[in-house]
């Protein structure tokens, strides 16, 4: 995970907070469990469950190391404080494909939120990155892997 500013809600920062929290008090616990109960079935070098459970113990940590940099790095937005004369982040914009006369409302969030199937992209996303900053009636061209992309900003609300 790079250094950069994750920006977030306030639920978001909560819900990587109780992940990390259940990942460090049961989840490590019942790897270090595991771990013991393969030592106790003898040889190490031929015990495939004991390599199997360190393994396992070393994906976990490094989720650990990882949700600790994200929470670390993370920065809390709050939703009342949000300038809607501009595409930023937190912001809904509803945009319109100059090419197909679609128009679609995306909400611009941080990584660890984007999901498309709930309208929400990522303002690191090219779509999100040729967004931010704009105003309405704004033609915003993103470059896309089939050629350039102009989507027009119809309105910019919270």
């Amino acid at each position: 995970m790079s250094d950069a500013t994750m920006y977030v809600t306030k639920e978001t920062f909560d819900r990587l907070r109780d992940e990390l929290h259940k990942m460090k008090a049961i989840d490590r616990p019942a790897s270090s469990r595991a771990i013991a109960e393969a030592r106790e079935k003898g040889d190490l070098k031929e015990n495939a469950e004991y390599d199997a459970a360190k393994e396992a113990q070393g994906m976990l940590e490094a989720k650990i190391k990882q949700l600790e940099g994200a929470i670390a790095n993370a920065k809390i937005v709050d939703t009342n404080s949000i300038d809607t004369s501009k595409v930023t982040i937190l912001t809904k914009v509803t945009i319109t494909n100059m090419a197909t006369k679609k128009t679609v409302t995306y909400q611009i969030v941080g990584e660890k939120e984007a999901d498309l199937k709930l309208g929400k992209i990522s303002a690191g996303s090219p779509i999100g990155k040729g967004l931010m900053g704009k105003t309405k009636g704004e033609v915003a061209e993103i470059q896309a892997p089939n050629g350039v992309m102009k989507f027009r900003v119809d309105e910019i609300t919270v």
